[in-house]
């Protein structure tokens, strides 16, 4: 398995700033390959463009693992683009596809003004980047709901969602609206306290203090929209002197497991990453877009992780 990897450090052999003021030149200019003329000296590269924001956190790596080892499977190679979430680099990327003559782009990002180059079958995760480009997602709405349904079952009538992301509107806040919805048809009140990704995780240390009185939460339920924010509450709340499941039961979204396969981190609402990324690559592959769906969402479940009473 071949896999090509580019962070925000290192641009091919240039220096990050140096590559960015090239690929806005070209851009400004308006150049544009020519991929037929090119094609007549070679033929269209085996590698498929796959850019996402990081890999520290637990579903991205996976997510990167599931598609590295889909392409390889079918004798293609991974290039691999770190953003950190950098609208700047999510675009240069997307140009550099035109220079490196991929068969496909995979991209989960968060850009709200980012141009695909034309020509190049393009596959977005969690975001619809318009039309004729295929959004690959799990049911994000039926996860919020299943998350409300599964604390409810196990006693809990006090709920909250918590939530740090994009401002820009993706399919992740569904999670947010399936739980609202449950919460709403069993006659439970809900809060919802969501925060744009770049503010400081004291922000919920800060929520968490506001609602503890005499060593008691005003929450017994609480459904975070990632396994990564879900494991960070957990050890605030245990730091406040709080057990988690006893006193406050939490289920987390993604499915992301300690080392890769091992336990869950927390009780979650499972993403079936092995499909998304075998749909990602049957797309991104696919000659025609035009009998695409614009959105595609796959089933998700429900796993134990030790942060609920189940």
């Amino acid at each position: 398995m071949k896999v090509l990897i580019a962070v925000p450090s290192q641009l091919g052999l240039l220096s990050k700033r140096r590559s960015l003021s090239i690929w806005k030149s070209i851009d400004r200019l308006g150049y544009h390959v020519n991929r037929q003329a090119r094609a007549l000296r070679s033929s269209k590269s085996n590698i498929v463009e796959v850019i996402l924001p990081n890999l520290y956190n637990p579903f991205f790596s996976r997510l990167a693992d599931c598609l590295c080892r889909e392409l390889s499977r079918r004798s293609y190679q991974t290039l691999l683009f770190l953003t950190e979430c950098s609208f700047e680099l999510e675009q240069a990327y997307m140009l550099m596809s035109e220079q490196q003559m991929v068969s496909g782009i995979i991209c989960l990002t968060y850009n709200p003004n980012l141009r695909i180059p034309k020509g190049i079958p393009t596959v977005s995760i969690d975001r619809s980047l318009g039309p004729g480009i295929a959004c690959v997602a799990s049911d994000n709405f039926g996860g919020g709901c299943l998350a409300a349904q599964k604390l409810l079952e196990n006693g809990c009538k006090r709920l909250a969602f918590l939530r740090t992301g994009s401002s820009l509107p993706n399919e992740t806040d569904k999670r947010r609206d399936g739980f609202i919805r449950a919460c709403t048809d069993a006659g439970v009140p809900c809060h919802c306290e969501c925060v744009n990704d770049g503010t400081p995780y004291s922000a919920f240390e800060d929520f968490l203090r506001s609602h503890l009185h005499d060593g008691q939460l005003d929450f017994d339920g609480l459904f975070c929209a990632t396994d990564l924010l879900a494991h960070r509450i957990r050890g605030s709340l245990e730091q406040m002197g709080l057990r988690v499941p006893e006193d406050v039961q939490i289920i987390g979204y993604d499915g992301a497991r300690c080392f890769g396969d091992q336990e869950y981190y927390c009780s979650t609402i499972v993403q079936p990453v092995e499909e998304m990324a075998r749909l990602c690559v049957d797309l991104a592959l696919q000659a025609s877009s035009q009998s695409i769906p614009c959105l595609l969402q796959l089933p998700v479940s429900y796993a134990s992780g030790g942060s609920t009473l189940d």
